[in-house]
């Protein structure tokens, strides 16, 4: 059988691991003598390699973060207040497995939102699903499935989901149903699964968007003795990047 026709064969049964290093593959064997179990091991290998990247793209692209960010390209130059053994802590993902959630607390511009994006992505790289939304989307989107007669489907869908990333919670004020859907999915997500919530207001500056006092003690309750907690303070990025620009100017 041709080469040829190996391939219009492993393209058929959608073998594309297989396919990409078939030829590579069967002149190493050639050079290095490999029996056919050996090399039927290094395709077998490719296959799984592949489909492991075509999940992993997957996941990704479902979770929509707003960019690509990675644990490898936090810049700890920066004056900020992370530490390596912080992200190290993140990169394990103990908290995600453990169903802890997380919270990342601090003023504008200081890389919450990096963090937490980051955290998802190696989470997908990891094998779990994650959606990335801000808080006002979100509740957005739970009015829209309510007024459309969805709120259920889109509830389910929620459910889901390993990692939910919630972004700027505390950029509006919630209504007292919008506190209700907050405290629900947080009690739904406190077992198996886990939630990142970025904001910059603590914890106990929460009343200043929910006004619903019951709601948001209860809402305390879920976060104060379970989630990880980091403060981030420093300096801002833009700051940090506009100084950047500055410098390569001068020496241009």
């Amino acid at each position: 059988m041709s080469i040829a026709i190996v391939k219009n064969q492993l393209a058929e049964m959608k073998l594309l691991g297989m396919l990409d290093v078939l030829e590579q593959s069967l002149a190493d064997a050639t050079r290095d003598q490999l029996t056919g179990a050996e090399l039927m091991n290094v395709l077998v290998q490719a296959e799984m390699d592949y489909r492991q990247r075509r999940k992993t793209a997957n996941r990704i692209k479902t979770a929509k973060f707003r960019g690509r960010p990675s644990f490898e390209d936090y810049d700890f130059a920066a004056k900020r207040s992370i530490t390596r053994t912080q992200i190290k802590d993140l990169a394990s993902l103990e908290w995600l497995n453990d169903a802890r959630p997380l919270l990342l607390v601090g003023p504008t511009g200081v890389g919450k939102t990096f963090v937490a994006q980051a955290a998802g992505l190696h989470a997908c790289a990891n094998g779990k699903s994650v959606l990335f939304t801000s808080m006002t989307k979100w509740l957005e989107n739970l009015n829209l499935a309510r007024s459309s007669g969805t709120y259920l489907r889109y509830r389910d869908k929620l459910a889901k989901f390993d990692l939910i990333i919630f972004d700027e919670m505390g950029s509006r004020k919630l209504t007292a149903t919008e506190a209700q859907d907050l405290c629900e999915i947080l009690e739904e997500r406190s077992i198996q699964k886990s939630v990142v919530i970025t904001s910059q207001l603590p914890l106990d500056h929460w009343t200043e968007v929910i006004a619903d006092t019951v709601i948001a003690d209860a809402i305390f309750d879920r976060l104060r003795h379970s989630a990880l907690t980091l403060e981030v303070t420093g300096e801002s990025y833009r700051a940090v990047l506009a100084r950047k620009l500055a410098a390569r100017k001068k020496v241009a």
